[in-house]
């Protein structure tokens, strides 16, 4: 079909229209032909990111182990590159007064706190410090973080599933616990993390710096030890431990439950032996040159020398547990190398996507609270 367009200044165009293109190629075989390039951008790309990491990453790190510091000192440009390029944290700024609220969970008194930071955003979450804290006597803080789906309080409750009161018994233990508020569920995670992607940022790392923020306030209070921080994150809440300890010294422990991974694979590969963020549609997970080269191992490598905790259970279908062993060890290799093997431990247990409370608040006491 041809159509004449006449301007007004004489000039006459003609506009074709295209025909139909199922007169060319039926549906049936634009659908095929679609497939089969489809299935080759996915091989092309897992071959990148699974196949060729190992390779790939040997060219962005140059570890010494000839000492502690020598070895801080090594990986200090990946630091900066997982700060630059993967996390990407916006820089909030405190802009006004900490704001606190009397907050009582089932005889718990804790406070709900808020930081102003800036006309457009603040940081919230649940502050609790044991009443025998005081100047004379400051106690450890350990900043709790919870999972998609769930809220601040969660950790302080007893759920029989994932969280078993772990914060609770954290301050029963004699420390002061920050649980901050996160974006919870896939949903809001996902819209969020596509605006975040247009501005260059990640929601990751506006999280990171809302709870920097709070620390910069809380950690004045003389009530806490502000040498002794830890961090215990459950699911995402273990994802958010170990993306924001290689960027802040300022916490010197963490214990990981229910995150810790083979992570090519989790995040490329399709398989009936664990979960797959994109099968699930958790877009929010997929962050811009993760896997170029930090890979949970290499992740770990920047937060030793530090001591480190990974909890895993059997049956968590997050990972297959072999295979998470199998990383562990990778991991390990970087605190033997440099002879503080005993300060990075894996609990495996029998169960599922869940903390070990015990088992985490024995190593955060071994680590910060003596």
């Amino acid at each position: 079909m041809v159509c004449v367009l006449v301007l007004l200044s004489g000039t006459v165009y003609e506009r074709v229209h295209a025909q139909d293109y199922t007169s060319m190629i039926t549906k049936e075989d634009e659908e095929k032909r679609l497939d089969k390039y489809e299935s080759e951008l996915e091989g092309y790309l897992r071959h990148y990111l699974v196949d060729e990491y190992e390779e790939r990453a040997k060219a962005y790190w140059d570890r010494d182990y000839s000492s502690i510091a020598a070895f801080k000192w090594s990986v200090a440009p990946n630091v900066s590159r997982w700060r630059d390029v993967v996390i990407k944290p916006p820089r909030l700024r405190v802009s006004g007064e900490l704001k606190r609220t009397p907050y009582n969970m089932d005889g718990l008194k804790g406070e709900w706190i808020q930081l102003p930071l800036g006309d457009n955003m603040s940081a919230q979450g649940i502050l609790v410090i044991p009443p025998q804290a005081s100047k004379n006597k400051p106690v450890p803080l350990v900043i709790v973080q919870h999972g998609v789906g769930s809220s601040p309080e969660r950790p302080f409750v007893a759920d029989g599933r994932s969280y078993h009161a772990y914060a609770r018994a954290l301050v029963e233990a004699g420390f002061a616990v920050l649980s901050p508020l996160n974006l919870r569920n896939v949903q809001r995670r996902n819209r969020i993390e596509r605006y975040t992607r247009l501005a260059d940022i990640s929601l990751p790392g506006i999280e990171f710096s809302r709870t920097q923020n709070l620390l910069d306030v809380l950690l004045q209070d003389e009530r806490i030890d502000a040498a002794k921080v830890g961090m215990w994150g459950v699911s995402l809440g273990g994802m958010a431990t170990m993306f924001w300890m290689p960027l802040d010294e300022r916490i010197k422990v963490g214990v990981v439950s229910a995150w810790f991974n083979e992570r090519n694979n989790k995040m490329v590969v399709q398989d009936d032996r664990w979960s797959s963020f994109s099968k699930n549609g958790e877009d929010y997970a997929f962050l811009t040159g993760w896997l170029n080269e930090f890979a949970d191992r290499d992740l770990v490598s920047m937060i030793c020398p530090r001591p480190l905790q990974i909890q895993h259970g059997k049956n968590d279908g997050i990972a297959y547990w072999p295979d998470v062993v199998k990383e562990f060890e990778r991991s390990k290799a970087h605190y033997d190398k440099l002879g503080i093997g005993d300060r990075v431990e894996l609990i495996v247990h029998e169960g599922r996507h869940e903390a070990k409370v015990e088992e985490g608040v024995r190593f955060l006491k071994k680590w910060i609270s003596n």
